[in-house]
């Protein structure tokens, strides 16, 4: 990762670590940049944070003065940008948003014309010229500058797309979809209705400072209480920007991105459309997805944490399917990235499909019980390597043997290791995560 850039864009709190400044000149690099032998096209959205009005003039600013055109959808998600740079041929997608952060971070995330997220070799030369290295790029001048452009057509084309997705005939499900004060306020209610679907639409009612708070994808209690109150079917919860889903069964239990991806997968496998039967982790999914699918004859591919390394996973080898355990969802049969709401849509078809419930479907996987701790440390690579810790994880494998496993790696944005133990209880996992990071502390290796 680079010194702005990580895994989902340059992310920190608006004006303090990503300001207006930090904008105009990403814009004014990405616009010389595509525009050196053409005039360059963008399409940008964004959520509904307070300082995404700001964010939005800078970059507009620096594209058009650097001679692009760029086309404005305002609030909107992350995969409506990614499917509308692919299907309208525009050089570049941006989407600010700061996904399921609090409402006074944001974000600036790259899409390629592909749709798929930026190339790091270009995110290093935007940070190069940030930093003032390789001087100052030409200004365009008379017929030359760009021109914003008002978009709305682009969010309809969207809606559209989506609509044609389901393939099973629409059964008469009683759902809710919360929409996290965020992208999906608007454009849930008019894809769903778009699709036949009645729902009642939950936290939709943005006001610049109220995104993801208490409510949403991280905060998924509320939609399990209102599911089982008003005995709904199903409830579909998504994050800022809408790129992930977790949902709710009809009698409140969690369906996260594991539960998700073995419904899905085992579905599409039916079918015929799961190429080489594998669907593509993260490392952090939960052991009982893996037992699940082996025992149902599917195959699964382990990545690094972050949708990114999914989805470049996916592309190499062909497959169909892939995604992480807190709802990116990738169905790269119709999508280049995740999609909350196309997840829903995809959940519903299985259902409907099927006939059965959704707790029906999720109960066939065994979610062992997970704990993750997190402990600051002086260097993270001295940590991981240290011979007494290793000797600690080792130990710890071998007590679980074929019934739990850990996990230790690096954050990758703050000075953390990161334990991770699965085991058949609480109490296992417990005294587990605790055993590695007492070693830790008790090697001077801690910055507690």
């Amino acid at each position: 990762m680079g010194k702005y850039f990580g895994t989902d864009g340059f992310r920190g709190e608006a004006n303090v670590s990503l300001t207006a400044e930090h904008a105009y000149k990403i814009g004014r690099f990405l616009g010389w940049y595509y525009g050196r032998d053409k005039k360059a096209r963008f399409v940008m959205g964004k959520d509904t944070r307070l300082s995404g009005d700001m964010l939005e003039s800078a970059l507009t600013s620096g594209l058009t003065a650097s001679g692009a055109d760029v086309y404005l959808l305002h609030v909107t998600t992350t995969p409506s940008v990614a499917y509308l740079v692919k299907r309208e041929g525009f050089d570049c997608g941006i989407m600010i948003s700061a996904s399921h952060n609090p409402f006074y971070d944001n974000g600036i995330k790259l899409v390629n014309c592909r749709g798929q997220k930026m190339e790091a070799s270009v995110e290093d030369q935007i940070e190069a010229y940030i930093d003032g290295e390789g001087g100052e790029l030409p200004l365009a001048a008379r017929e030359a500058i760009g021109r914003s452009i008002e978009y709305p057509e682009g969010k309809a084309l969207y809606v559209d797309y989506l609509k044609s997705i389901p393939e099973s005939p629409v059964r008469q499900r009683e759902i809710a979809l919360d929409c996290s004060n965020g992208s999906a306020s608007d454009l849930a209610g008019q894809v769903f209705a778009a699709c036949g679907i009645p729902a009642e639409i939950l936290f939709c009612e943005p006001d610049g400072v109220n995104i993801n708070r208490d409510c949403g994808s991280t905060h998924i209690s509320r939609l399990q209480e209102y599911v089982k109150e008003h005995g709904l079917d199903a409830g579909f919860a998504y994050d800022g920007d809408a790129d992930r889903c977790l949902a709710v069964d009809e009698k409140g239990h969690l369906v996260d991105g594991d539960l998700i991806l073995f419904i899905c997968g085992k579905y599409l496998d039916g079918l015929g459309r799961l190429p080489g039967h594998t669907i593509v982790t993260t490392v952090m999914s939960n052991m009982g997805l893996y037992k699940a699918c082996e025992r149902d004859g599917l195959h699964t591919e382990q990545t690094a944490v972050g949708d990114k390394y999914v989805c470049e996973n996916m592309n190499a080898n062909g497959y169909a399917l892939g995604g992480e355990q807190s709802g990116h969802v990738i169905f790269r049969e119709f999508a280049t990235t995740g999609d909350g709401m196309l997840t829903s849509l995809m959940l519903l078809e299985v259902m409907n499909a099927t006939g059965r419930s959704l707790s029906s479907l999720a109960e066939e996987v065994r979610i062992y019980p997970q704990l993750l701790k997190n402990i600051r440390v002086v260097n993270k690579t001295e940590a991981r390597e240290n011979p007494s810790v290793q000797a600690a994880v080792a130990a710890v494998a071998e007590k679980l043997g074929e019934n739990g496993r850990i996990l230790v790696r690096e954050s990758g944005t703050e000075p953390l290791i990161r334990v991770m133990v699965e085991a058949e209880n609480d109490d296992v996992c417990l005294e587990m995560v605790d055993s590695v990071i007492d070693v830790i502390r008790n090697e001077g290796l801690a910055a507690e």
